[in-house]
């Protein structure tokens, strides 16, 4: 009779034999019971255990396909993951399906973890803006870089960039009518004004419009761009507005040109054209582009936008990039809360749009051999996100369909690199 050590050293040998070859699936359909830290595990992967990730596209939500280890096992349990231990048969009949030229399914290979950085002010906190709040949520590592860096040439560093929701026409926000005398913008606009004078600017405008031209040659050598929020418009108007002084005394203490409008250079611009800027200090908007929130007439409740649907097969970066568990998603407002769709170029990529309000959301393009893309809004969770309201509870939004947009992005480029060459 076989002793009880030799029927142990059997069973697992059969244990092992039965996972060689296994896959671990990640469904990100609505079974996934953590969508965001989904992405997470995806990217931990790829830069902690450099192994590749299949990227299953419009297969139940856009699945994640990985080699199933112990160690990502466990990281899926800790990470509280909903995945499956499927063979390989099973993962080749997966990829025989999505191989069928009648079923609009890619699959995409990820290779390696991109380079992340964040531009925004080193004394921001991670949960003043949505990109950094899922971020650290999801367990995606990135760093914080601000004027210096960017001005010293450090971007060529990175993969990946996104803009914190930052004022690049030098007007400080427009939030000089309603917080010129409280302490947090006080400080902002002096910490402005000295980094400023130490890279040789008379202006923060001038700064501002300095650091949008290095994030423009970044795009067009091949970078990663993505912005939320005002850094979507302000950027644009920074760089029409690159010959003239839009900004009024208040800002700058100059007075502004009188011809500025005449004097825009919309072919400067990544997304927008044909804008009318808003030179009123008074007045917390930039331009026409942003949809004004008192004009909307529209609930809460019935705010939404749909994500277009693409062939995977054939428009595979916009794929990618709408990638969710539902095609309907929840608005929520910002300073700029979405883009007047008669102020977009006609190159423009909509991917998301409220079609009855005349309102694109989600927008992407190319730039040189570059790419960006522009989302409105504050926080996917927060309708209404006012200046000093408590950050955004992610554990309380495990799903959420707006922040896996965002998250769409940070895996976009190792797609690019990997399946896109162009």
């Amino acid at each position: 009779m076989a002793s009880v050590k030799t029927l142990f050293v059997l069973g697992l040998a059969l244990v092992s034999l039965s996972l060689q070859g296994a896959r671990i699936l990640i469904p990100m359909d609505e079974s996934q019971k953590n969508h965001l830290k989904s992405y997470g595990l995806a990217f931990w992967v790829l830069k902690e255990q450099a192994k590749e990730v299949d990227w299953l596209l419009n297969y139940e939500g856009g699945s994640f396909m990985l080699e199933q280890t112990i160690a990502i096992e466990n990281e899926c349990k800790i990470r509280g993951i909903t995945y499956n231990i499927i063979t390989e048969a099973e993962a080749n009949s997966i990829f025989t399906t999505i191989s069928n030229p009648e079923v609009n399914m890619e699959n995409v290979k990820l290779l390696t973890a991109p380079k992340i950085a964040v531009y925004s002010p080193k004394t921001k906190q991670p949960w003043d803006d949505a990109v950094t709040m899922v971020l650290t949520y999801a367990e995606i590592p990135y760093e914080v870089i601000f004027d210096d860096e960017v001005l010293d040439g450090k971007l060529t560093e990175y993969d990946w960039l996104h803009l914190h929701h930052e004022d690049f026409t030098g007007q400080f926000g427009k939030f000089w009518s309603s917080f010129a005398g409280t302490s947090w913008y006080q400080a902002e606009v002096k910490e402005a004004e000295e980094m400023a004078a130490k890279h040789g600017y008379a202006t923060v405008r001038e700064l501002k419009l300095g650091v949008a031209k290095k994030i423009r040659d970044f795009t067009l050598g091949g970078g990663f761009l993505f912005a939320m929020c005002s850094a979507t418009d302000s950027y644009d108007i920074a760089l029409a507005a690159e010959n003239t002084d839009i900004c009024s005394e208040v800002f700058d203490g100059t007075p502004m040109d009188p011809d500025c409008q005449s004097k825009l250079k919309f072919e400067n611009c990544f997304a927008f054209k044909d804008f009318t800027l808003e030179l009123s200090p008074y007045v917390y908007e930039f331009s026409t582009i942003d949809v004004e929130a008192e004009s909307r007439n529209v609930k809460e409740e019935n705010d939404l936008f749909t994500l277009f649907d693409y062939s995977a097969k054939w428009d595979i970066v916009p794929t990618i990039l709408c990638q969710n568990h539902t095609k309907t998603i929840k608005g929520f407002m910002g300073q700029t809360t979405a883009f007047h769709t008669e102020n977009i170029k006609s190159d423009v990529l909509i991917m998301g749009e409220n079609a009855a309000l005349g309102e694109a959301k989600y927008i992407h393009g190319e730039m040189g051999k570059g790419t960006w893309t522009f989302f409105g809004g504050h926080d996917p969770e927060d309708y209404k996100h006012h200046v000093g309201e408590p950050p955004t509870d992610l554990n309380l939004h495990p799903n959420s369909p707006g922040y896996r947009l965002i998250l769409n992005n940070i895996l976009f480029p190792s797609a690019k690199k990997s399946k896109l060459k162009t």
